[in-house]
């Protein structure tokens, strides 16, 4: 069997499918547009950030499945996939504790405006009095819309630091401690920090327009290290400037493929919204434990037939 991994995965795990007898081609640089080149008679594609498009799975003269090494899928054409039973898996939960950790560290950082500090440093300019009128946290309201694996990992650590927690969820997950609110736009009214973590879909797609950042509390943060697609970015920039919210971002619309290289984006240069490099799923633990599923799944498949975290 022969899988393609078309994007940075631990060299352990790849050397486990090797003593496996699994025949690895590893091109962790490839884009969207080469996937066709290198697939040809893999069973398996495995990426993280990488597209995979309909011209690659049709490529795939073998393919059986495509494994995203995280947990959200939207940058495989699942449609394709399952138009030519191709199965998509994914790797849940696994990376939940690194992008729970992002989450708080923006939450933070926008609080006493760390980035701002070092670059003020960095260009010689000293204003104590400036980033001395932090709120802090500490008892303050945090709305989490989608209480999943990644929330309730954000859950604890926002209570670690004092913070009341409210959610709002489809699914209500019983025993973590916090309070539910049946109506989105309620918490949003009654938070001072909101947190998203909803998964890309039709219905996600732009929720965060310019009615719900309307509800905001003059001065709450925005954190949204899920999908760049739930938020309407004109709205954003719109409801920082005109009402004085606090936004940070491990998603933006555009988002260049390559791992490096230039960027734009209409959120740069706008005092008020941090934009990070989405690295919310990159720490060497998270990518360990994805990897270890990913591993899992495609030896599952080997041995048994069974496709495990089966989405479509």
């Amino acid at each position: 069997m022969k899988v393609l991994i078309a994007d940075k995965f631990p060299e352990n795990h790849i050397q486990t499918l090797k003593e496996n007898g699994i025949d690895v081609v590893y091109e962790a640089k490839a884009g969207e547009n080469d996937l066709a080149n290198f697939v040809k008679d893999a069973e398996f594609i495995v990426v993280r950030s990488t597209v995979v498009n309909q011209a690659a799975i049709d490529a795939g003269s073998n393919l059986k499945i495509v494994i995203r090494a995280g947990s959200g899928y939207n940058n495989i054409d699942v449609k394709a996939a399952s138009a030519k039973g191709v199965a998509v898996a994914n790797t849940p939960g696994k990376n939940s504790i690194a992008v729970a950790e992002l989450a708080m560290g923006l939450i933070v950082s926008l609080d006493r405006r760390i980035p701002d500090n070092v670059k003020d440093f960095n260009c010689s300019v000293w204003n104590k009095a400036k980033y001395s009128k932090a709120e802090g946290i500490f008892g303050k309201t945090l709305g989490i819309i989608g209480v999943g694996n990644i929330g309730k990992e954000i859950a604890k650590r926002a209570q670690a630091f004092g913070m009341k927690v409210i959610g709002y969820d489809v699914i209500k997950t019983e025993g973590i401690g916090i309070e539910y609110s049946d109506n989105v736009e309620k918490l949003i009214a009654a938070s001072d920090v909101i947190t998203l973590h909803v998964p890309a879909n039709p219905q996600t797609k732009g929720m965060f327009d310019e009615k719900l950042l309307g509800l905001m509390k003059k001065g709450a943060m925005l954190i949204n290290t899920s999908r760049a697609d739930v938020i309407d970015e004109d709205a954003l920039i719109k409801a920082v400037k005109e009402n004085g919210i606090l936004a940070a971002v491990d998603v933006f619309k555009g988002e260049p493929e390559g791992k490096d290289g230039a960027v734009t984006s209409k959120l740069q240069n706008i005092d008020g919204i941090y934009v990070t490099h989405h690295i919310g799923a990159s720490t060497e633990q998270a990518q360990d434990a994805v990897a270890e599923e990913t591993v899992k799944i495609i030896l599952e498949f080997k041995n048994t037939g069974k496709v495990l975290n089966k989405v479509n």
